[in-house]
Formats: structure tokens, C-alpha cells, sequence
């Protein structure tokens, strides 16, 4: 991989890079804010102010090529499977008002109960490994689980299905070591998830149900209605996006917290006051090592930062990673601080921003908060091996395939 004039190498698609990406991060800001990857032909911003301005600009960083910058995803046609997150206004508007109408807050905030319900049922059989003394996987066992009962059970996904579309949402977003693209196994998960979707919307229309899938069959503004094609796009958004990142949260929100022992032991202090640290620690967690690292823009107009220029037609990479590890905004920000400022929390960007704000957001923290407080009530210490844990090797996603843990429950 080349590096540019200033000796800086950023290759999303190298492993040691994915492994730790922070101090590339850190000499962008600090050297190169507008770094240029020649071989890739990308450009990346790195700094807060920069990434927080972007989100926030119409007609520049155009989001109608996609979110992603593996190449067979990059086009006009990404949002056959980002949905919205593959357009611009007024399509993004009309697409996104239109879901909102079924993926209403008071859907999201329904769903605490069933939620609670998941939680304590994956919780429970992992606590009874732990009973015997024996380790289990916080990923494999509770993480990768969780997110895809909730997203699943919203959509109407039935639990005989449940784990093969998991496998596959899996496979959508694993990258193979050299390969700068969508694997095709990846390619293939993705079609078959289409078509699975595909059938469950045809299902819906015969014998509408009470989940999200029948909501968007009937969702409607001023005579305006959703296609098919419109609905499956967003079931597979949410399945992608919704699943993955949650589990890649849970994830690092137990590996980071163990990794600083005194603030472990405040966070399981005590049972009956577990909302009050798990708020804090989720919110912490995003800023620290956020599960969304980076966004494609396509960029409308040139771009000028810092004495450089990105052209028009370029590919432009927003390093959300980054922005919430910028000192110029965050006080220590390589110190992983449960007990950090909130106005400084406050402006983390996980969710991105502007009318490309994470619509699933609500929901991502909402699952967190349920079973991590249920966590901290039923679990007294939590060993985790963090030598053992394994990555996932994604571009779009960061987080742990595999998270060893032994529980001491209460």
C-alpha cells in the first residue's frame, strides 16, 4: 500500500489496521485531517468539526452512491439495499418519512417487554453455564443473539428462522483478508436475504400481521404508499444495520469496562441502582469504539480543508471513529471513562447526524440498556479473556466475533 507525502498509510481493508485503528486515526487528525488514499483514490476526514459539518451540509456529500466503500456496493443503485441511507433528497425525505410512519418511537418503546423477555432468556442459560463453573461466549451465546430476536420478532421474522438469517447478515458484512470488496459469499447471503424478504412481504399482503412489515405495507403520506421493493430494501437495512451494530456495542461494552477494573467494580456495585452507571457506560462505549467507524460520501462540489482539495465525482469517507476521538473535542479521549462529562458525551457521533441521524438509534440503545442493567442485576464480576477475543473483519462494522467470558452471578 502506498502512503502519501506525509508517510501516513490508511488502508481500511488491512487487518492489523482494523485491529487498532485509533493512532492512524490520531496522525490524520494531527498531520493530514484531509488524507488522501491514492491507491483506493479516497479521501478521508478525521476531524469532528469537519465530519459534524459534513453531516449537516446539503448538495455537497452526497449519500445517492451509498454508505459503503467496497466498490461492487458503490452506485446508483445502493439503495436497492440501504434503503434511504442510498439517497438524497427529496427521495431520502419521502422514504424516510414514510418508514418512520411504521417505525414509530412508540413501536420502539413497545418493544421494552419482549426486550426484557429475550434478555432474560439467553441471560439465563448463560448464567447457568457459568453456575458449573464454565466460561461461554458473550458474543455466540447472548450479543449475537439478542439484536436479531428483536429486530426479527419487530419484522415478524418467525424463531424457526431466526438463526439462518442471522448467519446470513453475518456473512453480508465479513471481509476476507486482500479481498477489497464484497466476498462472494457475501454477495450471495445478500441475495438470498432479498428474496426472503421478498416472500415475507407477499405473505404480508395476504394475511396482514401486527409487525413492521405489515406497518409498511400500509404506511401512507397524503396518498403516497411504500413499494415493495422500498419495504425490502429497509428490512434489509435493519437487519444489516440494526442487528450488527448492537451486537458490536454489547460487545465492546463488556471488553472495555473489564479492561479497567475500578470502574467495573462501580458499574457492578450495586444491583438496585444499575440504571443509573449503564446509561453512562453505553454512551461511553460509542464514543470509545463505535460499532459504525465510517460513511461514503460521493462528493457534488469540490471540498476544501486544511490546504487541501478533494474534487467533485471523488469518493469521501466521513471517519465517525475518529470524530469521537478528537482531543480538540474530547478531554483524554484515548482514556475509556465511564464517568465522563455528559456535555462532552453529548457530542459523540456513532449516529451520525443531520437527516441521515441513525433511525434505529432509539432502539440500539434502548436493547443496551435493557440487558446490561439486567446484566449488572444478576451478575456480580465479570472475568473476560481479553487476549482470546477475536475481531470481526469488516470494513463497515467494527466489533468481536468472539468475546470469552466467565460470570460470578449473584
Amino acid at each position: 500500500m502506498s502512503a502519501n507525502s506525509t508517510g501516513i498509510v490508511f488502508d481500511p481493508y488491512d487487518y492489523a489496521f482494523q485491529e487498532d485503528p485509533y493512532p492512524t486515526y490520531r496522525r490524520c487528525r494531527d498531520e493530514d485531517p484531509l488524507h488522501h488514499n491514492e491507491e483506493l483514490d479516497i479521501w478521508f476526514l478525521t476531524r469532528h468539526a469537519d465530519i459534524q459539518h459534513a453531516v449537516r451540509t446539503e448538495g455537497v456529500y452526497s449519500n445517492a452512491m451509498g454508505v459503503s466503500i467496497d466498490k461492487s456496493a458503490w452506485g446508483p443503485d445502493a439503495h436497492r439495499v440501504m434503503s434511504f441511507l442510498g439517497m438524497d433528497p427529496p427521495r431520502q425525505q419521502r422514504l424516510r418519512s414514510l418508514v418512520s410512519k411504521g417505525f414509530t418511537p412508540r413501536r420502539v418503546a413497545a418493544l421494552a417487554p419482549q426486550i426484557a423477555r429475550l434478555t432474560d432468556h439467553y441471560l439465563g442459560r448463560c448464567l447457568e453455564q457459568a453456575r458449573d463453573g464454565q466460561g461461554f461466549d458473550w458474543i455466540h451465546d447472548f450479543a449475537g443473539k439478542l439484536p436479531m430476536d428483536v429486530i426479527s420478532e419487530m419484522m415478524g421474522v418467525p424463531e424457526t428462522d431466526r438463526a439462518e438469517v442471522r448467519r446470513l447478515a453475518d456473512l453480508v458484512v465479513h471481509r476476507e483478508p486482500g479481498v477489497r470488496d464484497v466476498p462472494p459469499e457475501g454477495m450471495e447471503a445478500s441475495l438470498t436475504l432479498v428474496g426472503y424478504y421478498a416472500e415475507m412481504v407477499e405473505l404480508r399482503k395476504r394475511r396482514p400481521t401486527e409487525d413492521l412489515t405489515s406497518a409498511l405495507l400500509v404506511a401512507e403520506l397524503d396518498g403516497d404508499r411504500l413499494t415493495d421493493e422500498e419495504i425490502i430494501a429497509f428490512l434489509f437495512l435493519m437487519v444489516v444495520a440494526g442487528n450488527e451494530t448492537t451486537t458490536k456495542l454489547l460487545g465492546h461494552a463488556l471488553f472495555h469496562l473489564t479492561r479497567h477494573p475500578e470502574q467495573s467494580e462501580l458499574v457492578f456495585a450495586d444491583p438496585t441502582d444499575s440504571e443509573g452507571l449503564v446509561v453512562p457506560w453505553i454512551e461511553e462505549t460509542l464514543r470509545y469504539d463505535t460499532s459504525s467507524q465510517m460513511l461514503a460520501r460521493h462528493l457534488l462540489a469540490d471540498v476544501e480543508l486544511h490546504g487541501r482539495r478533494a474534487p467533485k465525482g471523488s469518493k469521501a469517507v466521513l471517519v465517525l471513529g475518529s470524530a469521537n476521538r478528537d482531543d480538540r473535542v474530547f478531554g483524554d479521549p484515548d482514556r475509556y471513562d465511564i464517568l465522563r462529562d455528559k456535555d462532552e458525551l453529548a457530542r459523540l457521533l456513532s449516529f451520525g447526524g443531520g437527516r441521515h441521524f441513525c433511525l434505529g438509534a432509539n432502539l440500539a440503545r434502548l436493547e443496551a440498556r435493557i440487558a446490561l442493567a439486567e446484566l449488572v442485576k444478576r451478575v456480580r464480576h465479570v472475568d473476560v479473556a481479553h487476549d482470546d477475543c477475536v475481531r470481526v473483519h469488516s470494513v463497515n462494522v467494527r466489533g468481536f466475533a468472539s468475546v470469552p467470558v466467565r460470570m460470578e452471578a449473584r
